[in-house]
């Protein structure tokens, strides 16, 4: 473990770290937003949410949230951990598919390999749920969703290469192209 030699070293490492946040090439689709971080997971901690929309309806949204210990008291090895979350909408079809749960996580290590995000330590889940309206609700139809809940830890305190493997990742659940991709199918549904 780094040495961070005094509080006002642990207070510019996590400084910087946090500008990673907000330093992100950002696609249009996605509005990224600034939230609460929890209080007592770390001593340093920021969090970030992001909406995923197209034509103005919102199909994923996710959080990030950069966790810091300069001391290293925490059960995680390092004094960083990233911890994200990404849910989005998908069809019922795809639900039901043995290797959603695969191809989900596929997401997110080739997100962390394509931006360069070395790490360690990583871990977590993929979550489908189908939600169906009774009573007056019945009339809604019924909704298929995939969350995602990670976390890593970084080999190193520049985190940005850890938020845009995060927004790559929200992009991937929300079916969003490439961004040197046209969207075809897309295009011809305008209006």
């Amino acid at each position: 473990m780094p040495d961070v030699g005094s509080a006002e070293d642990a207070h510019e490492t996590f400084r910087r770290a946090v500008e990673a946040l907000h330093g992100a090439r950002v696609r249009p689709e996605i509005t990224v937003r600034e939230i609460p971080a929890p209080q007592r997971l770390a001593p340093h901690a920021a969090a970030v949410s992001a909406e995923v929309s197209v034509r103005d309806e919102e199909i994923a949204w996710g959080r990030l949230i950069i966790l810091y210990d300069p001391e290293g008291v925490r059960d995680w090895p390092g004094p960083f951990r990233v911890v994200c979350q990404v849910n989005a909408e998908l069809e019922s079809d795809i639900a039901t598919d043995p290797l959603l749960g695969p191809v989900a996580w596929s997401w997110l290590a080739d997100a962390l390999e394509t931006e360069a995000a070395s790490h360690h330590t990583l871990s977590g889940t993929v979550t489908r749920a189908t939600t169906e309206g009774f009573g007056t609700k019945a009339g809604e139809g019924s909704t298929t969703e995939v969350e995602m809940r990670a976390s890593w830890t970084p080999e190193s305190d520049d985190l940005s290469p850890h938020v845009s493997a995060w927004l790559a990742l929200l992009a991937s659940a929300a079916g969003l192209p490439p961004l040197d991709v046209t969207d075809i199918a897309r295009q011809r549904s305008r209006p």
